[in-house]
């Protein structure tokens, strides 16, 4: 029997979901928010959180475990953050000269990277990877980016989306500008410099995703890359504020030539960074009289002071408090009572704990060992309806407490339990609605 009570309304998110399409392609302005990526029995749209709860707009209550897309560190509408805003707020949020809050949080920021001299501010992670590619192609003089095939996500933009699945749109000839190597594999990367050799400007790499690594092998992989003549580009956009403070660069002592930050360093905030060594940021200066311009980053908004204002914030609370901690001892809560649910169910073949800590993942497998998405949304469905927003990752954030942790393992066991059952009878006598899509498919 449920010891969870269930959610059984969802009426007006499924007026919302009737409406929505019309007005915005794809129904949401990020592709992991839309509707293929979730049960149809899930929110449609959020109301207000606070903390690590999440309202909808049929009024249920959800513990959110993934923080909008892991870009809440320290917890919806925190306080301290919020004050921060709203005191930046009043004196004005844009003007046609910097702010002085600017030179503060480039100050502050940089002062925590050993290694790295400047900064340049934007609005999304796209913007600050594609700007480090810029600067790794002109500063090398090369054409070819490199990135791991087995990541998912780097940038919106043509170079990374055309190395792909989801190419319309993105001519060959770009296509063709990026390769790719397997993750955390000294020998695949030498062997795709072999290849194009005296080619490739940068390799544009997450230091921690997937596989545990070590500070020897991130030296060695920086080291390797720079004897080839091109630069090391490490995206801090999961791993900032998450794996370490800052950053994975940091927790290594490793200095990449560029690194781009984003995600949870202003608490959900609209704010992204891209810093780096003097020498290759200095490039998209104005100080360089007679030498070629390059057009790095120029953006209306990306001075916007209560942005910076809520980093800032953000910063303060990860020097006061333990945050990493706190998150890091949450995940591993989650993930050891994870596994035993798997095992007590005898699910060790169907769903495996993958990833650190910080960033708890899910793999769901059929009875040949396949990835199963069909099973994947049956699990989320069973989450949400026990009021989890869930989609397949744990993110712990500063506002999840024991408790939720608690909440979110017996909405676990329950599912479980629908899992192992669908196991026996089929996935489709418990699933309602259609199976979710991988984001990067060729067709709709």
């Amino acid at each position: 029997m449920s010891i969870t009570k269930l959610i059984t309304s969802y009426q007006k998110s499924n007026e919302y979901r009737k409406r929505i399409h019309d007005l915005i392609p794809g129904g949401a302005h990020t592709y992991s928010k839309g509707d293929d990526q979730f049960p149809l029995l899930s929110p449609a749209a959020i109301t207000h959180g606070k903390g690590s709860h999440v309202w909808d707009v049929d009024g249920n209550e959800y513990i959110e475990c993934l923080g909008g897309l892991a870009s809440i560190s320290l917890g919806h509408a925190y306080e301290p953050v919020v004050q921060r805003v709203i005191q930046e707020l009043w004196k004005g949020n844009n003007f046609s000269r910097p702010s002085v809050i600017e030179m503060e949080m480039a100050e502050k920021f940089l002062a925590n990277l050993p290694g790295h001299d400047m900064i340049k501010f934007a609005k999304n992670g796209s913007t600050v990877t594609t700007a480090a590619v810029k600067l790794a192609r002109a500063y090398t003089g090369r054409k070819l980016v490199a990135r791991p095939i087995d990541h998912p996500f780097y940038s919106y933009d043509d170079w990374f989306i055309g190395s792909t699945e989801v190419k319309s749109g993105i001519p060959e000839e770009i296509q063709s500008l990026t390769v790719t190597f397997k993750a955390d594999d000294l020998q695949s990367l030498k062997e795709i410099f072999a290849k194009y050799p005296n080619q490739i400007a940068c390799v544009i790499s997450e230091p921690e995703k997937f596989n545990p690594v070590t500070k020897e092998f991130l030296q060695q992989a920086i080291d390797f890359v720079h004897s080839q003549g091109a630069l090391w580009i490490m995206d801090e956009m999961i791993t900032g504020y998450r794996s370490y403070f800052p950053g994975s660069m940091v927790k290594f002592g490793v200095v990449p030539d560029l690194a781009t930050w984003g995600k949870g360093i202003a608490n959900g905030f609209s704010f992204c960074c891209l810093t780096g060594k003097r020498e290759i940021m200095e490039l998209g200066g104005i100080r360089q009289k007679g030498k070629e311009k390059l057009f790095l980053i120029s953006t209306t908004h990306g001075g916007e002071t209560c942005s910076i204002a809520a980093a800032l914030a953000t910063m303060e609370e990860f020097q006061k408090y333990d945050v990493i901690g706190h998150n890091h001892e949450l995940g591993r809560k989650y993930m050891e009572g994870a596994n035993r649910i798997i095992e007590r169910y005898g699910l060790r073949n169907h769903i495996k704990v993958m990833q650190f800590p910080w960033h708890v993942s899910l793999g769901y497998f059929d009875e040949n060992g396949n990835n199963s998405w069909e099973l994947r949304t049956l699990f989320h469905q069973e989450m949400i309806r026990r009021g989890i927003l869930f989609q397949g990752i744990f993110c712990p954030h500063f506002s999840h407490t024991n408790e939720d942790v608690d909440r979110i393992l017996d909405a676990f066991d329950e599912s479980a339990n629908v899992f192992k059952k669908a196991l026996e009878d089929g996935w489709e006598k418990y699933l309602v609605g259609e199976p979710i899509k991988p984001v990067f498919r060729r067709y709709v």
